[in-house]
């Protein structure tokens, strides 16, 4: 690549800072003397490199997990790199057998095109998506022919594929693999030939896929790519991987309030790495964190505060990470109701079941979850717990509603 190539004192002390700064966070790249010397040519050159970062529009919401990706790309953007988005439009109406334990359901395209619109609004809070290219990858998938595919399945063998973690344990388990889902790491790396890739970025659960664009680009003559995986951020829980679904996950279109307060539910042990992976604050700040919690000088609680401040500031600015931190004091600390809950004028019946009212006032999102929530003590009215789903409420002036910890609603008659 870049042999030939020699680089001033100064080009160097920019490759330098360039990898140093982008190798922050990262669990592993393949190969590293072939990043560097892509980032040389770059510098030298002065030509971008194209940073891929490929996803299927599973689902519409973002959350902190996804970020962590998304920060690294900022990295590179900000270094003055191409940032190539690509949609999985084609490849997410197959769907990613990475980590599933059985065949996934396939998505319409009414599906993914929804998903996919929701997915560049919420990137844009993150990346400056002018400055990013965005691909589908149908753009070329759907144009292949059977020979096409034919020719591209021959660069695999059945027994590589087996040795994927997810196909190996489906596989020894006599559970059922369809062919289908062998072609999904071939289409992957497919677009990699097509976008002519210089590095791809991924979570830890993509490594198969991504190295499968370094081997394809090779079998097509193609310069090789470089493969640079992330770490999957553990949710709430402190155990399971972020997901909406396993309910541990602090969405990036969360209400501020209701972020600052997740973000104090993250477990003592993850906030650095929440620090280090989900901010883009510097790793110095990080380091002294660090320092002050190991001699006791920051208790984890002011350093949590802090980051659930980070949070908001980061999606909402400066002034509702203030609020939401207020807020957060005067609920949970003072222990004491909050000054600026919202005010709702009642226009219904004078007497309500507590479930209608719950879904009325759009603080649970349906008759279900209302019950659920009054089921585990979670709702309460003028500070008093409601422990009986049938419970019919007499809606008076100034009445406050609150459900969980962190919603409450004021009354007007």
């Amino acid at each position: 690549m870049s042999e030939e190539l020699q680089a001033t004192p100064e080009q160097e002390k920019e490759i330098d800072d360039q990898v140093k700064a982008l190798q922050r966070g990262v669990v592993e790249i393949v190969p590293e003397d072939a990043f560097r010397e892509k980032i040389k040519k770059s510098v030298i050159t002065g030509k971008p490199l194209k940073i891929k970062l490929g996803m299927d529009p599973s689902a519409p919401d973002v959350h902190i997990g996804h970020t962590v990706v998304l920060h690294k790309l900022r990295q590179f953007q900000e270094f003055g790199h191409e940032i190539q988005m690509l949609i999985g439009d084609f490849t997410g109406k197959i769907g990613d057998p990475s980590g599933k334990s059985e065949t996934r359901k396939p998505l319409t395209t009414e599906d993914v095109e929804a998903n996919a619109k929701t997915y560049v609004e919420q990137y844009g809070k993150v990346l400056d998506m002018d400055k990013a290219t965005l691909y589908y990858n149908s753009e070329w998938l759907s144009k292949l022919t059977f020979e096409d595919v034919i020719k591209l399945a021959g660069n695999l063998t059945v027994a590589r594929m087996l040795e994927r973690e997810d196909f190996h344990n489906r596989y020894t388990s006599n559970k059922p693999i369809s062919v289908h889902e062998f072609f999904y790491p071939l289409m992957q790396g497919y677009d990699s030939i097509a976008m002519d890739s210089d590095i791809e970025v991924g979570g830890t659960d993509q490594t198969f896929n991504v190295m499968m664009g370094r081997q394809l680009q090779d079998a097509y003559g193609k310069e090789k790519q470089v493969a640079l995986t992330l770490p999957l951020i553990e949710g709430l829980d402190g155990e399971r991987k972020m997901s909406k679904s396993l309910d541990n996950y602090i969405g990036i279109d969360e209400e501020p309030n209701e972020m600052f307060g997740k973000a104090m539910s993250i477990p003592d042990e993850l906030m650095l790495k929440y620090y280090e992976l989900a901010t883009d604050i510097s790793l110095a700040d990080i380091e002294q964190l660090e320092k002050e919690l190991a001699d006791g000088s920051l208790h984890p609680r002011d350093a949590k505060q802090r980051l659930g401040r980070k949070f908001v500031s980061m999606y909402y600015g400066e002034d509702e990470a203030e609020k939401a931190q207020r807020y957060f004091q005067t609920v949970f600390q003072k222990r004491a109701l909050p000054d600026d809950m919202p005010e709702v004028e009642w226009k219904g019946e004078a007497t309500v079941s507590i479930i209608d009212l719950l879904v009325e006032l759009d603080m649970q999102p349906s008759k279900g979850e209302a019950r659920k929530m009054i089921q585990n003590g979670g709702v309460k009215i003028n500070e008093e717990k409601v422990h009986d789903i049938k419970t019919e409420i007499a809606v008076e002036n100034g009445m406050i509603v609150q459900v969980g910890k962190r919603k409450f609603t004021k009354l007007s008659v």
